[in-house]
């Protein structure tokens, strides 16, 4: 018998919370609206706080995946520049294709992840795939254009990917836990970073013709990647099922048929319109100023090898520290983001790197200054990267999951893509310091700014189910 206030067939609750996908669920109507039983992880009987299996499994594609980049990420600086012999500016440009070029092709990959109904795997494995292929291509590669080209294809690749693999980690948590699980999935993805750089430096020292070996085990190790997440990670993620993740008061019309009714299907344009709702577009924002001052990796490593003149077969080495302090700090400031708040978080991360940037310039030469630089270096990023992704999560919904993501991502990928440019340039024009003080001035007045307009606690109108 249907409860009071209710229609339709009635359908027990189970103690978990979830009910299977297509039959109604009833709960008791309440003044404010329906409320119901507290909100259980995805995945049924876990506590609260357990990390989805599907998480996991991504975690361990990303570890993969990411010793194969970080294996040519590692020597690719020197590659360049001491092997080819790229100016600077040269160097700029391609590390702009590196780390720039995925921006062009996010919002792609999410709109086909959300437009097939929920095809996040079948778009990453795609993406993950390509970047694979493009590790041989670089024994191939021998000029600035076709080099430029392999990146081109490799970037594409990793923008195809991203977007739809961390909508499955939202997708795959809780609001109260989602910045964990973020947190685990990167701290994961850094002991792959922590991994690539000390094989491309063992290769390196083992084999003669060092950087085809780094290139032809990368190419290995990516397949490997790609085959786990093959077998794997499932193609329906746990949040099919139906969860009651809070007692957030539900509009009355939510019970009406046509609310029952499968959502219309996703577009590219709907993804752009949620631009209006304030919380993503504040996000967008934020994260597209403290881009253009956030130099790249390589050039702070570039930066400190000039500094402590550090000899070029050690060079592959110092990406450990950053990946070291990130892997440390990814899930507990995951955790602290969960309770004090994403923004908060967010932007202590960048006044660690401001603190970075301040340290690169000083006049300080001591033994202790690379540790110090990278730790504050791996900090930033444990602070920054999947935190982001959890704070943009709150206020998009989960058919449009991917492709809000890929908006958020693709602001901050532009803008570090022209940051790139612009560092390279001004260090070909007036040298490293000069370069470096302007991008620290740049990162001191975004950070001033996101702090006044950082996202606030979203409006009821904004709030939306994971």
């Amino acid at each position: 018998m249907p409860l009071p206030g209710c229609s339709g067939i009635a359908t027990p609750v189970s103690p978990r919370g979830t009910v299977a996908v297509g039959r109604p669920l009833r709960l008791p109507r309440s003044r404010g609206g329906f409320t119901g039983p507290p909100a259980a992880p995805p995945g049924g009987g876990r506590r609260g706080t357990a990390i989805a299996p599907t998480v996991l499994a991504l975690g361990s594609v990303s570890l993969i995946t990411d010793v194969s980049s970080e294996m040519v990420t590692a020597v690719l600086p020197l590659y360049l520049v001491a092997g080819l012999g790229l100016s600077p500016l040269g160097f700029g440009l391609l590390d702009g294709v590196y780390n720039g070029f995925s921006a062009l092709v996010r919002l792609v990959g999410g709109h086909f992840a959300d437009r097939g109904g929920g095809r996040h795997k079948t778009v990453a494995l795609f993406g993950y795939g390509l970047s694979a292929l493009c590790k041989p291509l670089l024994l191939l590669a021998a000029t600035l254009p076709t080099i430029g080209m392999v990146l081109a294809a490799d970037r594409t690749g990793k923008g195809l990917r991203t977007a739809p693999r961390d909508a499955l980690i939202s997708l795959n948590s809780t609001p109260a836990t989602r910045g964990r699980a973020f947190g685990v999935h990167r701290a994961m993805d850094t002991t792959g970073a922590l991994l690539g750089p000390l094989a491309a430096f063992l290769i390196l020292r083992a084999t003669t013709d060092g950087y085809d070996a780094v290139f032809t085990v990368s190419f290995c190790v990516a397949a490997l990647g790609v085959l786990v997440l093959l077998l794997f990670v499932p193609h329906r993620h746990e949040a099919e099922q139906v969860t009651v993740e809070d007692s957030r008061p539900a509009p009355a019309q939510e019970t009406t048929k046509d609310s029952r009714q499968a959502p219309p299907r996703p577009t590219f344009w709907s993804a752009l319109a949620l631009l209006r709702r304030r919380e993503v577009r504040r996000t967008t924002v934020c994260a597209l100023l403290l881009g253009l001052a956030t130099v790249s990796d390589s050039f702070v490593y570039l930066l400190l090898q000039r500094r402590l003149g550090v000899p070029d077969q050690w060079f592959a080495l110092l990406p450990l520290g950053t990946a070291a302090a990130f892997l440390l700090l990814a899930a507990p400031l995951g955790r602290v983001a969960d309770r004090l708040g994403s923004w908060r978080v967010f932007l202590a991360g960048h006044a660690a790197l401001l603190t970075a940037y301040g340290l690169l310039l000083s006049s300080w030469h001591g033994s202790a200054l690379p540790y110090a630089v990278l730790a504050l270096h791996g900090c930033f990023y444990a602070a920054t990267d999947g935190v982001l992704m959890a704070a943009a999560s709150t206020a998009i919904p989960q058919e449009l999951r991917s492709s809000g993501l890929a908006v958020v991502q693709t602001g901050q990928a532009l803008a570090r893509f022209v940051c790139s440019i612009g560092f390279g340039a001004a260090w070909t024009a007036w040298g490293d310091r000069t370069a470096l003080g302007a991008a620290t001035v740049a990162l001191a007045a975004g950070a001033a700014v996101a702090y006044a307009f950082r996202p606030t606690a979203p409006t009821p109108a904004e709030v939306v189910p994971a």
